[in-house]
């Protein structure tokens, strides 16, 4: 007979995977954390530059692309720039001041918020920041939500990523939810993640949950490898 506190097999397994997510966090982030600004730089250099050559990247007429944190992250100023000057639809991510009670959405970058860049400036550097300091639309901004089948390729970011496609985030979920979303009814968007050195695990895997989306390709400084859909 189970006694009140005692855990089934799944509240031990599920226990069992939140604190190896947690280790693998703490972990990974202290890896990036050690490389110098010169080295994030170059490393996410050699990442868009594979990016650009992959013929799914030149198919897609639109693209999901997330605005970096100021620091510990790929930086993504390069690909956005790329995005819109090869004529790309571009959306990137709202998700609201608050973290813990807002969801993610993708905001379609129109011709108006790309006019009022500055020279030297892309359309996101005079945003506002939220907490984790990362840009997002002004309140007063007039938006376009993407829709299921709006984007071709949605570019993911992740604490770090196994062979198999495996992906840990943050830890709130806000990938995982939106893309579910999106493919309730449409096979798109293809999900391409993209990473650092540190942020890959040749050795390891990823624990994943019963709603975790795997990657269809994982972009790396070194190449890319091709998973296949998810």
């Amino acid at each position: 007979m189970q006694t009140t506190g005692d855990m089934s097999g799944g509240d031990v397994a599920d226990d069992e995977s939140r604190k190896r997510k947690q280790e693998l966090r703490k972990k990974i982030r202290k890896s990036i954390r050690d490389l110098s600004s010169d080295e994030i730089e170059t490393q996410s250099a050699s990442v868009w530059e594979h990016l650009f050559q992959l013929d799914a990247y030149k198919a897609a007429s639109s693209v999901g692309l997330f605005l970096s944190m100021p620091a510990g992250e790929i930086k993504t100023d390069p690909a956005l720039a790329h995005a819109l000057a090869s004529g790309k639809t571009l959306f990137v991510p709202r998700v609201g001041a608050n973290f813990e009670h807002c969801d993610m959405e993708m905001i379609r970058v129109n011709d108006e918020t790309t006019s009022r860049q500055r020279e030297g400036q892309l359309f996101h550097h005079t945003w506002p920041r939220n907490k984790w300091g990362i840009p997002e639309p002004p309140e007063d901004e007039p938006v376009v939500l993407a829709k299921p089948g709006d984007i071709d390729l949605l570019v993911v970011p992740g604490v770090c990523f196994d062979q198999l496609g495996g992906r840990l985030g943050q830890g709130k979920g806000y990938y995982d939810r939106f893309i579910a979303r999106m493919r309730q009814t449409s096979e798109k968007p293809l999900l391409v993640a993209v990473a650092l050195h540190p942020s890959f695990l040749e050795d390891e895997s990823v624990p994943m949950s019963e709603h975790d989306f795997h990657m269809d390709m994982l972009v790396l400084p070194t190449g890319t490898i091709d998973i296949g859909p998810s």
